[in-house]
């Protein structure tokens, strides 16, 4: 990995913000970005919580999904989930800081397999969630004389 390829996963950051906008309801902030990698933070308020006054599953769901999206788009090929599965391992409460760190596990020419961890301030693990990608057409950054 070299320092162009980094500055084209942050390019590709910054282009996708813009338009992010259940991220930005969320509060959720992409900290880093590298190639086929991204973490995400967000802080768990009254408002994400459920009957049982933890963080809904719906709410953790979304924050490592932004990661997975983050990382699965950060190489600037146009890039959706086929798939995704999450573990709940332990619940996160209010005032909680999430941490949501995608890797990429395998990629071939049009697929790929991403892992990410989120963890809560403590560094204990809140749950795990593995995204399937699939590369449709476009680029995340459209070059000179293409049309998004």
């Amino acid at each position: 990995m070299n320092k162009s390829d980094i500055q084209l996963a942050e390019a590709c950051t910054e282009a996708m913000r813009i338009n992010d906008d259940a991220s930005k309801l969320l509060g959720i902030t992409i900290t880093e970005t590298r190639p086929h990698f991204a973490i995400a933070q967000m802080t768990v308020i009254k408002e994400m919580t459920n009957g049982h006054d933890i963080c809904h599953g719906g709410v953790i769901f979304t924050l490592a999904d932004s990661a997975f999206a983050y990382a699965s788009n950060s190489t600037n090929h146009t890039t959706v989930a086929s798939g995704c599965s999450i573990e709940f391992l332990a619940p996160a409460k209010i005032g909680d800081t999430l941490t949501s760190v995608a890797t990429k596990r395998a990629r071939s020419q049009r697929t790929g397999v991403y892992d990410i961890d989120v963890t809560n301030q403590r560094n204990e693990l809140i749950a795990v969630f593995r995204g399937k990608s699939y590369q449709i057409r476009g680029q995340v950054i459209p070059e000179a004389g293409e049309q998004s």
